[in-house]
Parts: C-alpha cells; structure tokens; sequence
C-alpha cells in the first residue's frame, strides 16, 4: 500500500532534482550550446529515473553524494535521448514546451543533446562507490537504448511486426534505462551480483509496463496531461501495444479500420481509433499486459533479501 508519507517523500526527491538541474553550473559562452541545454534542464518532467536510483540507494545505505550524482546522470541521460528522439520523429512539443530543435533548429539541438549526454558522463564518472561498475552499466544502458530508438525507426510503417518484436523493442528503448536505474542503486549499496539482477529485472518490468501504460495514453489522453499531440505515434506510423494487439487479434479487420479512419483528420481519426479499441477489447488487453508486467516487478521486489 502506498502511504501519503511516501508520497510526499517522493514529491520532495522531485523537487530536490528540479532544484539541482535548474541550478547546475553551466558556462555561458558559446549561447549556441549552453542556452539550449539550459532551456532542456528548465523544463519538466517526472523524474521517475533519478527518483528510482534514490529510493534504491538510500535502501542500501549508498553514498548521498553517489546518489546526486548519479541521479542527475540517469536524468541528463534520459534527457539527451527525448532531445535526439524529438529529431527524429519531428515532434514540435515535449512536456508541453516546444522541443529543442522547435524553438531553434536540428543542429542546435543535435549539439545539445550531445552536450548533455557528456556533462551525464562526467557526472556519473565521480561516483566513488563501485565507479567502473556503474560506468559500464551507464554506457550499457545507453546503447540498448539506441538499439530500441533503432527498431522504432526500422519498425515504422511495417505492418508484419509482432507483439515479441514490439516487446524487444519497448524493453530496450524504454524498459531498459529504467532498470539500469535501479540497477545503479543497487551497485552504488555495493550489493550481491544476485540483488543487483533482481533490481535490473524490476526496474525492466516496470518500464514495459511505463511503456505500455504509455501507448494507451498516447489515444485515450488528452494533449495538455500528456504534453505533446495525442496520435503522433499512430499517425506516423509507429508500433504501440495497440495496434500490434489490433493486427494480432483482427488482422484483417484492423488493416480495414486503419486504410478507413487514416483518411480522417487527426481528431477524428483519434475518436474512432478509440472506438475500435474499446468494441474490440483491445484496450482492455493493452491494461492487462500493462498489469501483469507491474505485477512482475512487484514480484522481484519480494525475493530480493
């Protein structure tokens, strides 16, 4: 069960993290850098990462200044993936500000991106608790997400993709980064190889389930709670648990309803995608999945000592 008391303790991590990136040391010179990393580390979020490594950590007694380093690393890190995934798939608003390469341009923000993933490296280089063990895992962590950013890509438009090439995809871009943060909290308690693993595979169920939960919302949201436009996703051709559910479940049916309602304007299009989704089942399924992988995590919390 969930106390109010550690609801607020996690209200206060995240104000605390706000606090240290919106303050962080930053040069200001050359502008054509550093204000547009200033603008990335001003902006919101729900610091989900940064809380995981905490809340971890401090379970196992790991060094506080370990932890502020390393929770700004797993942020920055997270951030320096949103700035190049913006890029990628054109998307002008994030957390409801205009994204980076929105406000200047690609090369900006191409720029920014990479100035964040450094400064995240020269952060998490000064943990003192097992450093070579969280560095590598740091670096880890990053090219399995570009390896999910790079099935996302290479699964647009493919109308033959799978639930188990949908699943590899969302473990890697999303899952993966979540539990290396609670793998990291569990390096920086200086904990078993075996504790350790267990963290890793929690924080990986769990960010499915992020992830999952995630493409609902996507359709059965609205814009101003989600930050960004709802359907972009669909609209650009991209796998979700939705319609991989929808192809699995009535292929035929499904390749129908999308030639049908794609012809529609966004809004329109939106309203009759969530029609079929609930007639079908489909969204029931999707909240299931997203269920029974939160359930899975829970479960590696029970056996870890």
């Amino acid at each position: 069960m969930v106390t109010d008391s550690f609801l607020d303790h996690i209200e206060r991590l995240r104000f605390e993290i706000n606090e240290r990136l919106h303050s962080f040391p930053l040069d200001s010179e050359p502008k054509y850098i550093y204000d547009p990393i200033k603008y990335i580390m001003d902006g919101k979020g729900k610091r989900l990462r940064p809380i995981i490594v905490n809340l971890v950590g401090t379970v196992y007694g790991a060094n506080k200044d370990d932890l502020l380093n390393a929770g700004l690393a797993v942020e920055l890190l997270h951030n320096f993936t949103l700035v190049h995934d913006d890029i990628m798939d054109q998307d002008n608003l994030r957390h409801g500000k205009a994204t980076v390469h929105n406000k200047w341009d690609e090369s900006t923000a191409i720029l920014a991106g990479d100035g964040i993933y450094a400064i995240a490296q020269i952060l998490i280089t000064k943990v003192k608790t097992n450093p070579l063990k969280a560095v590598h895992a740091f670096n880890e962590a990053t090219l399995y997400v570009c390896e999910g950013q790079a099935y996302d890509k290479e699964f647009e438009h493919n109308h033959g993709i799978i639930l188990d090439q949908y699943l590899t995809m969302i473990k890697k871009k999303t899952g993966w980064l979540i539990g290396f943060c609670a793998e990291l909290g569990g390096i920086l308690g200086d904990q078993s190889d075996t504790v350790i693993n267990e963290l890793q595979s929690y924080g990986l169920n769990l960010g499915i389930a992020f992830q999952i939960q995630d493409d609902i919302l996507e359709i059965f949201s609205n814009s101003k709670s989600m930050g960004k436009s709802l359907g972009s996703d669909l609209i650009a051709g991209k796998q979700t648990i939705l319609t991989v559910l929808a192809r699995q479940k009535d292929a035929i049916g499904w390749k129908q309803k999308w030639e049908e309602i794609m012809h529609n304007d966004i809004q329109l299009a939106i309203e009759k995608f969530r029609i079929y989704f609930e007639n079908n089942g489909i969204l029931e399924l999707g909240k299931n999945m997203a269920k029974d992988y939160t359930e899975a995590a829970q479960n590696n919390l029970l056996i870890i000592p």
